[in-house]
């Protein structure tokens, strides 16, 4: 089956919002008396809205906010940290329009739907997704393969024929659980696990500007 759609994460891929994310977050919990522990950045990474302020609002602030409270807080400085500066990565809206003149894109994302949006509006590339899911519009979040089987129900098109672009070991994990054919494009300062790594058809350590239609339509025979 010849590859039929590409199916890209945001964050991490698309722009560098991983540490913003990180510093954004952790200060919140700073401010509020909370603990940052170890493995949370591990954790949090693919995490629905749902499911990340629940973690912090339980396990994090011992419940001096409120899961609907905490989403708001820190969805809102993010909106600000982004109407600030909005870090693409290199390449990024290049990609998407070298890759979309070929194959019909969709967007699985871990982001809320307001920061979707307004990371595409942005880079100009919005009408160039047949559809882009948040995991807050499904029922659980990565590793899981909501998001992504949602995207290829989006395009009408069998998660066998998508590839996925991730650069985070949830992400992999979760593109790979749907049946999608994954390109890894590592980020250099959370780079995967090896174990998430080796699920990647294609590693793309040259970033994205080495992904091409070519290289795409040879990953599944």
């Amino acid at each position: 089956m010849p590859v039929a759609a590409i199916v890209f994460d945001m964050d991490g891929v698309l722009i560098d919002t991983e540490p913003i994310w990180e510093e954004v977050r952790r200060g919140y919990i700073d401010e509020l008396g909370g603990r940052w522990l170890s493995d949370t950045q591990d954790r949090l990474m693919g995490m629905s809205t749902a499911e990340w302020a629940e973690y912090l609002s339980a396990d994090l602030l011992d419940g001096k906010r409120t899961p609907d409270q905490v989403a708001d807080d820190v969805i809102t400085r993010m909106a600000a940290r982004y109407a600030d500066h909005l870090p693409l990565m290199p390449d990024a809206a290049d990609t998407v329009r070298r890759l979309g003149a070929t194959y019909p894109l969709a967007l699985a994302s871990s982001s809320p739907r307001r920061l979707i949006d307004v990371v595409l509006d942005h880079m100009g590339v919005r009408n160039l997704f047949r559809t882009t899911v948040s995991t807050e519009e499904v029922e659980r979040g990565k590793p899981a393969p909501d998001g992504y089987l949602a995207a290829a129900a989006g395009l009408g098109i069998d998660p066998s024929a998508c590839v996925a672009i991730e650069d985070s070991s949830n992400g992999l994990r979760s593109a790979a659980a749907a049946g999608m054919t994954v390109i890894a494009v590592p980020h250099p300062r959370y780079p995967p696990a090896a174990d998430a790594l080796a699920l990647a058809a294609e590693v793309a350590d040259g970033g994205l500007k080495s992904l091409t239609p070519e290289l795409v339509a040879g990953l599944i025979p």
